[in-house]
This record gives C-alpha cells, sequence and structure tokens, in this order.
C-alpha cells in the first residue's frame, strides 16, 4: 500500500437553477438518474434583487459520489468532455469543470418534458494519511512533502483516466 498514491475523496455534480420550483425539481430527477444517488436541494446563501432571489430560496441541487460510484461517473464525465482539460481547471489536489448539456452522457436521451441541464462536476482528491487533519483527538497538519501538488493531479488524470491537460 502506496501512501503517495491519489484516490478519490469525493465528487460533488452540483446544478444550480436560479430558481425554486419546477425546474429544480426536474434538475434533481436529472442528478439522480445520471448518479444514481439522492439528490440534496442547495439554497441561495443571501439576497440577489437582480437575479429575484431571495435567501433561503431553493435554486438548486447536488450529489456526492465516493468510492466506486465516483470513479464510474467520472469516467463517463471525462468521455463527455473528451478527455481534455485546461491547466487553469486545476488546483492543488482538486479539480472543477463545467459539463454543457447533461443529454450528453451516453445513455441519456433528450426528454421534452425534462429539457436540457448542464453541470458543474468538482473532484477532491486525498492522499492516506489525511485523516490526521480532519479527527477530532490527536489532530495534526499534513507535512509538504505529503500534499498533494498541481503536478501530481495532472500526472494521476493522465495515467489513471488518460485525461489530455493543455
Amino acid at each position: 500500500m502506496d501512501m503517495r498514491e491519489l484516490l478519490i475523496d469525493k465528487v460533488v455534480v452540483n446544478i444550480g437553477v436560479g430558481e425554486s420550483g419546477e425546474r429544480q425539481k426536474k434538475a434533481m430527477k436529472v442528478l439522480e438518474m445520471l448518479t444514481g444517488n439522492r439528490a440534496i436541494t442547495t439554497y441561495a446563501k443571501r439576497t440577489n434583487q437582480t437575479f429575484g432571489i431571495k435567501k433561503g430560496e431553493a435554486i438548486g441541487c447536488k450529489v456526492t459520489l465516493r468510492g466506486e460510484k465516483a470513479e464510474e461517473f467520472l469516467k463517463k464525465a471525462f468521455e463527455v468532455i473528451e478527455k481534455s482539460l485546461d491547466i487553469r481547471q486545476i488546483g492543488e489536489g482538486s479539480l472543477s469543470f463545467g459539463i454543457r448539456e447533461h443529454i450528453d452522457f451516453p445513455g441519456v436521451d433528450y426528454n421534452p418534458e425534462i429539457g436540457i441541464y448542464g453541470m458543474d462536476v468538482n473532484v477532491v482528491f486525498k492522499r492516506r494519511g489525511y485523516r490526521v487533519k480532519e479527527r477530532k483527538r490527536a489532530r495534526a497538519k499534513i507535512g509538504p512533502a505529503h500534499r498533494i501538488t498541481k503536478e501530481d493531479t495532472v500526472n494521476h488524470l493522465k495515467e489513471k483516466f488518460g485525461v489530455v491537460v493543455e
């Protein structure tokens, strides 16, 4: 077991609709259909009169995936974006990219009752031993040699998923 090996901590898939009601419920159905997990509602943090959003209003939904499901979803998502990413989408142990239309996923057909939704995909990587910074008792910092760099993330994406980073 290699302590330096990169692992997928979680994948968060988010659809921001900007309004509550029917569109938000349809977005939840789309997420549940694509991921196989139950979606939860996201709420506005503050009021924005320009967009007609009130604090506490349901404006989107998200799903958090871990383990095998996260890896399977990522493989499909990378196929949709044609396995190419910009270096600016990659951070220190994280990665974020958008998908314009959910109907680009394999096996998903256009349904006029649902419509078309775009989504954001956020991936967080970790190494074995990262629990020391999150546990309650005897919490410690992660040393600089064990932190995940941008280069580590890029190399992992190339090796595991065959993603091209430009």
